[in-house]
C-alpha cells in the first residue's frame, strides 16, 4: 500500500487519546474497563482508513471495536471518520500486529477481522502475510475459546494461501463465499478497497474460520 506521508498525523493522533490509545500495553486485560462495559471486543488487524471498523461500530453498538493500523498517515483518516460519525464504541491502535499479545490478554478478544490485507505475493515474504501460521497462533491466544477470524480479500493468491493455512492449522470454515457481492449476504460493511475493487467487477472472497478446542 502506497502511503502519502502526513507530517502532522502523529500530533493529531496524540490529541485524541480517548480514541487513539497511546499506551495500549497498559490496558492489557483491562479493555472492558476502558470501554466502560462488558461488551465483546472485536479487532480489525490492518484497519486502513477506518471505513469498515467505523461502519461496524455504528451497525453494532453492543460490540466494542478496536482498529489496528501501523501507519500514522493512514490511521489519521480513520480517526477523522470516528470523529465525524461520533461513534463511541470504536477505538484505534497505532501499533504493529506482530505485537498483539503485548496489548491483549489471552481470551480477551471476541473476533478478529482481516480485510484486504497486503498479499505479500513473493514466497520469501510469506511470514509477513496476516494469515501465516505465526499470526494464527497470535489470534488464537488472544481470542475467546472457539473464536473466529473473518477474512475478506480480492486477491485470489492470498485467498488460496489462506485456505491452506487455515486448514493446516485446523480451523473450521463456518462460511465461505467465492463471490461475496453475489452471495446474498446481508449487512456487509465494505472497506474502501472493497468498494474500489467491486466497482471494477473484481470478485470478493470472504471466509469465517473458527478455532477448534476440544
Amino acid at each position: 500500500m502506497r502511503v502519502r506521508y502526513k507530517p502532522w498525523a502523529a500530533e493529531k493522533l496524540s490529541e485524541h487519546s480517548g480514541i487513539v490509545v497511546a499506551e495500549p500495553d497498559q490496558l492489557k486485560g483491562k479493555w472492558n474497563e476502558f470501554f466502560g462495559n462488558d461488551n465483546p471486543i472485536h479487532i480489525e488487524v490492518g484497519t486502513g482508513k477506518g471505513q469498515f471498523v467505523t461502519g461496524m461500530g455504528k451497525q453494532n453498538p453492543e460490540i466494542n471495536y478496536i482498529g489496528i493500523e501501523l501507519y500514522e498517515s493512514v490511521l489519521v483518516t480513520a480517526l477523522d471518520r470516528i470523529l465525524e460519525e461520533n461513534v463511541s464504541n470504536v477505538k484505534l491502535l497505532n501499533v504493529d500486529a506482530r505485537d498483539l499479545k503485548e496489548f491483549f490478554d489471552d481470551g480477551e478478544v471476541g473476533r478478529v477481522y482481516l480485510n484486504f490485507s497486503d498479499p505479500w505475493p513473493k514466497a520469501r515474504h510469506e511470514k509477513r502475510r496476516l494469515t501465516y501460521e505465526h499470526f494464527l497462533k497470535l489470534y488464537e491466544d488472544i481470542l475467546v475459546e472457539n473464536g473466529e477470524i473473518h477474512f475478506k480479500t480480492d486477491n485470489q493468491g492470498l485467498f488460496e494461501y489462506s485456505m491452506k493455512s487455515f486448514s493446516w492449522y485446523g480451523l473450521r470454515l463456518n462460511y465461505l463465499s467465492l463471490d461475496l457481492h453475489n452471495s446474498g449476504m446481508e449487512g456487509n460493511i465494505m472497506t474502501e478497497y472493497e468498494e474500489k475493487f467491486s466497482a471494477k467487477g473484481d470478485r470478493i472472497y470472504r471466509v469465517e474460520a473458527q478455532f477448534q478446542h476440544s
